[in-house]
């Protein structure tokens, strides 16, 4: 497997300071050892109204100069909204991101099934699941579990046909709510039954529910096989031991060697994406997500030697 950084860690979000841009995030991932980036779907990062041709060609040429590959573009779409104007909506986002990854040289797009966002507060600054979580909950109380189950599968079929005319693939992530363990995820891409949409297993999200075996890891992947287009990991990384090596979630090993019996050779992608702890009422600033970042990639590159 290559290394990745998904550009959430550096959307300046979860910490407080502003954003990177595209181009500093590309020298950080070169810096700290990353072989390639994936981009936000999001402001400012890789909202598609912000990536004309011209901007890709132009990140495109950056991210060769440095030696960076741009492997992905991951979406923040909801397809299980009752309103329909809501999904036509997500639809659409969809379409114009898989023209973006094409422009960008990225095959892939990672995408949810359901998805509720993600708010800003202000005191302290940061990003907050709650609020948008509460609204998801709310409006679905309006639909059974398998309505919403269909739309998403209805909308991950139409999705993955606009990405294939921009000869893009999806990668649907085992990502709660709606697919909510990995064999949700993997039923999911089953039934959409489409050449253009795969999966995206993350370890820790294999199941929302328990811890799972290295055996369960196993079967996980074993059930995904050549499905597996696109991975990641994530966790604070704050301190090396007096041995050099970085302390990290015990199931990556088991999820590596996992991924190298079924012969996935793509990415897997370090993201920081929760909020970041506050002192003094004030929320931790980029250094953090700077240290996390660079010993994140040393923790999976020594995981990987030992898989």
């Amino acid at each position: 497997m290559k290394v990745g950084l998904y550009s959430i860690t550096y959307l300046g979000l979860w910490y407080d300071g502003p954003a990177l841009s595209l181009e500093d995030l590309l020298a950080r991932a070169k810096a700290y050892g990353y072989d390639g980036v994936e981009i936000d779907g999001k402001r400012p990062h890789g909202n598609p109204l912000d990536l004309p041709a011209a901007r890709c060609r132009e990140l495109r040429r950056r991210a060769a100069d440095a030696g960076v590959e741009i492997y992905a573009l991951a979406a923040n779409n909801d397809f299980s909204s009752p309103v329909p104007e809501h999904r036509e909506c997500q639809l659409v986002y969809l379409r114009e991101l898989s023209r973006a990854a094409a422009d960008l040289g990225a095959g892939v797009v990672r995408v949810f099934a359901a998805w509720p966002g993600v708010t800003r507060t202000h005191h302290p600054p940061g990003g907050a699941y709650k609020f948008a979580g509460d609204i998801w909950q709310h409006t679905h109380r309006f639909c059974t579990d398998e309505e919403a189950f269909d739309w998403c599968r209805e909308c991950l079929a139409e999705a993955a046909r606009l990405a294939g005319e921009f000869g893009v693939t999806l990668a649907l992530q085992n990502h709660p709510p709606v697919t909510n363990t990995w064999r949700d995820t993997l039923s999911m891409v089953r039934q959409a039954d489409s050449p253009h949409l795969k999966l995206c297993l993350d370890a820790p999200l294999l199941s929302h529910f328990e811890t799972l075996t290295a055996e369960q890891i196993r079967e996980a992947a074993l059930e995904a096989g050549p499905l597996q287009v696109l991975s990641h990991f994530g966790g604070e990384y704050l301190a090396e031991r007096p041995d050099g090596t970085v302390k990290g979630g015990e199931f990556y090993l088991p999820f590596a060697r996992a991924m190298n019996e079924i012969g996935y050779g793509g990415y897997i992608g370090y993201e920081l994406c929760h909020p970041l702890p506050v002192s003094r009422g004030r929320r931790v600033g980029v250094e953090h997500a700077d240290t996390c970042a660079r010993l994140a990639a040393k923790f999976m590159r020594q995981v990987l030697a030992q898989a």
